[in-house]
């Protein structure tokens, strides 16, 4: 099955992020994409935290969500849309929802992201809580490709990365990373945590990102990746937006899984 991670750097407008997603999701398509995964805040990148407020959906119904349900049907493919704002229980926060949509357009998985980013070197400053409500629960979906083959899709966002534990969760074939890291934990970490994950899990990574130089003034660290389950990367884009293919390929991952049978070793 062919899947594909799409990088942008949105910016500041909902219609023109809208756009550029789309035409990145129909490029997918034409290569053969049967699985597309967009960025964190692929229909934001505001000037301020706040901004998110002003573009909340109620969950079922809104532009954005429009948007997704249209595109993943139109193009034929499955269609996860990195995230966006959702309605929260008070007014002053959103959800940052990551939700899956089927060839139908069918949305047919939601995933409030859990775990919200704080980060503070003396240069920059992050907290995610002061506009985010942190989600509850855990959310998969199964994903029957062409060839008639049942995929078990973890979803997850960003930060989560750092949580092996919400993995293990999961229990997936295929790990969904859509992000939008900062620059520098980009630098230091995004590879090495997603190779393990792989790793550990013996999965698949999908893990589309933000990657550049936004409106807002914020740099993301893009290089968006496709990861293998023994740890090789089989794509990476470093900056710009673009889409990353690859093919996963199910009988070696049920080969390395045989192979290394850590998921049955497991004891915690």
């Amino acid at each position: 099955m062919k899947v594909a991670a799409i990088q942008m750097v949105s910016g500041t407008t909902v219609s023109g992020n809208l756009e550029q997603a789309g035409a990145l999701v129909r490029e997918a398509a034409a290569a053969g994409a049967e699985l597309a995964v967009l960025p964190e805040y692929f229909c934001l990148m505001g000037r301020r935290d706040g901004d998110k407020l002003a573009v909340r959906e109620p969950f079922g119904g809104g532009a954005i969500q429009d948007f997704l349900a249209r595109t993943a049907r139109e193009c034929g493919l499955w269609l996860v849309g990195g995230t966006l704002p959702l309605e929260a229980s008070d007014a002053s926060h959103v959800r940052n929802t990551s939700l899956a949509f089927s060839p139908a357009g069918e949305c047919v998985a939601r995933y409030d992201k859990i775990h919200l980013f704080r980060f503070e070197n003396g240069r920059e400053r992050y907290d995610e809580s002061r506009v985010i409500e942190a989600g509850g629960g855990t959310a998969s979906f199964v994903l029957r490709d062409r060839a008639g083959r049942d995929w078990r899709i973890g979803m997850s966002v960003c930060y989560d990365l750092r949580f092996p534990e919400l993995y293990r969760a999961l229990a997936a074939d295929v790990l969904l990373v859509p992000s939008a890291f900062t620059y520098v934990t980009g630098q230091a970490h995004w590879e090495l945590l997603l190779r393990a994950r792989a790793v550990e899990n013996l999965a698949y990574v999908v893990a589309p990102a933000q990657g550049g130089e936004h409106e807002n003034g914020r740099r993301t660290w893009g290089h968006s990746m496709l990861v293998d389950p023994w740890g090789e990367v089989l794509g990476r884009r470093e900056e710009g937006p673009g889409v990353v293919i690859a093919e996963l390929d199910a009988a070696r991952q049920a080969s390395v899984r045989v192979q290394l049978p850590a998921l049955e070793h497991r004891v915690l």
